[in-house]
């Protein structure tokens, strides 16, 4: 009978290669994509080259252009790319911050392709009868493929699930019901975290590390699905996230310990993926936010081109004192390496904090703080070799702050965890890194709402100004902590979609305004759309709800 090697998803592994800077790793002439016939017995080296697929696909589906470092964040309340008057940007950016999606928008496309290419990798690889008696490495790749499923399920739920490599001829995928994807993602991860390897290495799944996930998927039950009256998912993610903090790890002194270019030796990091300079770079950060001209500060050599803004209103939510402030963002006058004040065009560099709008006129060179929480060093290219902390125990402590608090025990633990995370960055004044539980329960500090000047620079104002405010958000004051501890690290939208609006079945991602994105009355917006590629390609693929059917709203 005729039978192919899987080619659904191949494509996308292509596609993956070429929108990250590196995507595919280097293996030094030695290559090993083919499945064996015959049983051999593997070298160490060997099994390194022969899984590298399966690490670069994720560096890809993290920071590859429009990837989830972009997705994650992009749509949500803290900071996004405009129409940059007189340089560029906007277009399906602009679409991203108003919730106005259809199939055709990049970032769908990508991060389907690149998830379903480290998906296929992963199914390579168990397929390959020559390595299937490494327990550790099997492991390891079954849970990387339940990484890049969870991606997927949490992006776009109805999706298909397909854990074999060879096919039948003319064989397409059906999508299945999101639950049996859940539990399917559940099993996978129980049946091999303990598996895992103990030893903690970047790029390689841990046992820490498979818990975590497992964690998360737990968090995440009741959102997902929309219905928060079993709240025993909360007590099995709090199980999970227990068995990460008893790992060997400890906060990182400093808060910027956790975002320098070598994050190997932060105690912090419970799961990271290595950028290095030759084959795996794509940290982009430096490059996306800081305006031309300001490269002086640093002397970096990389491009630059101002593109991101973050929000006023969740520069607000900083206490005075909060370190992660100044460790995240910079305003104001800049100043080269030497001392001397940058001039743009004739005028000194000053970043402000106001903005005018996303694409009406949009946002002028000059405006909004810029992101410096991935270290910048001089004469590199930008942040492109930057690590990335992909779950780190700070993540763990809130969590199990969160668990305790939705079921109700031991909030006091809740909020001493949540101030052991803020102590590091008010050590001025120790005082003021406390926070108590009604704190944590009460509403959030952001003041939602419209906000937007769609005057000229230099000409008369004229604000669009709603107000919503935070004091309606359930356990609002734990989503402004999350908020601050994790900015641009591909949260921001989850938890958004987790926390609700008192008094009603809405959550803050659909049912709140911000900058010039406005609220609405459903939540369809917690699924993005399939992408068109994939409905082109596939007949059995029915499009999410809100989305039409094939091309989008």
């Amino acid at each position: 009978m005729n039978k192919q090697i899987n080619k659904i998803f191949m494509s996308a592994m292509i596609a993956a290669c070429g929108l990250s800077m590196v995507g595919c790793t280097d293996l030094d002439e030695t290559l090993y994509d083919t499945i064996s016939s015959e049983q051999h017995e593997f070298s160490e080296t060997e099994l390194e080259h022969t899984i590298a697929p399966v690490y670069s696909s994720l560096r890809s589906v993290y920071w590859g252009w429009f990837g989830m470092s972009d997705i994650m964040d992009m749509s949500s309340d803290v900071w996004g790319v405009p129409s940059r008057i007189g340089i560029g940007w906007g277009d399906l950016y602009v679409s991203m911050h108003k919730h106005q999606l259809n199939s055709k928008i990049g970032f769908f496309q990508v991060n389907w392709e690149n998830n379903y290419a480290g998906v296929n990798a992963c199914n390579k690889i168990l397929a390959n009868k020559a390595i299937a008696s490494n327990e550790d490495i099997v492991a390891q790749v079954r849970a990387y493929r339940a990484l890049y499923y969870y991606n997927l399920l949490d992006l776009y739920r109805n999706i298909p699930l397909d854990t074999t490599y060879v096919h039948e001829a003319g064989w397409t995928p059906e999508q299945a019901d999101p639950k049996v994807v859940y539990d399917w993602i559940a099993s996978e991860l129980n049946a091999v975290a303990e598996k895992c390897p103990s030893k903690i290495e970047m790029g390689k799944i841990n046992k820490y590390a498979a818990h975590m996930l497992l964690a998360k998927l737990y968090l995440n039950h009741n959102a997902w699905f929309k219905d928060d009256t079993d709240k025993t998912w909360y007590s099995k993610s709090l199980d999970e996230v227990n068995k990460v903090i008893a790992g060997p790890f400890s906060l990182a002194p400093n808060y910027s310990d956790n975002f320098k270019e070598d994050i190997s030796t932060s105690p912090e990091i419970i799961f990271g993926i290595p950028l290095e300079n030759k084959y795996a770079g794509g940290n982009y950060m430096a490059n996306l936010w800081i305006h031309n001209a300001g490269r002086a500060r640093w002397n970096f050599s990389g491009w630059a081109t101002g593109g991101g803004i973050v929000f006023p209103q969740f520069l607000d939510t900083y206490e005075t004192g909060d370190t992660r402030m100044d460790n995240t963002w910079t305003g104001g006058q800049q100043y080269a390496m030497d001392g001397t004040a940058i001039t743009a065009d004739g005028e000194p560099l000053i970043y402000t904090k106001e903005l005018h709008s996303i694409d009406n006129p949009g946002c002028y060179p000059f405006e909004s703080y810029r992101l410096i929480k991935y270290e910048i060093k001089s004469g590199d290219f930008g942040t492109s070799y930057d690590d990335v902390p992909y779950f780190r125990l700070a993540d763990a402590y809130m969590m199990k702050a969160e668990c305790l608090l939705r079921l109700g025990q031991d909030e006091q633990t809740a909020a001493d965890l949540v101030t052991k995370v803020r102590a590091r960055n008010f050590k001025s004044d120790p005082s003021k890194a406390t926070i108590t539980v009604a704190q944590l329960k009460g509403g959030s500090n952001y003041n939602y709402g419209h906000r937007e000047n769609q005057g000229t620079l230099g000409g008369e104002d004229k604000w669009i100004i709603t107000n919503e405010g935070g004091a309606d958000i359930e356990f609002g004051g734990l989503l402004d902590e999350y908020g601050k501890e994790f900015v641009c690290e591909a949260h921001r939208r989850d938890e958004l979609i987790r926390f609700n609006i008192k008094g009603t079945n809405m959550n803050v991602y659909n049912g709140k305004s911000w900058f010039c994105k406005d609220a609405v009355t459903d939540r369809n917006g917690d699924l993005f759309p399939i992408p068109k590629s994939a409905m082109d390609g596939n007949p059995k693929l029915k499009q999410n709800p809100g989305y039409g059917t094939t091309t989008g709203k």
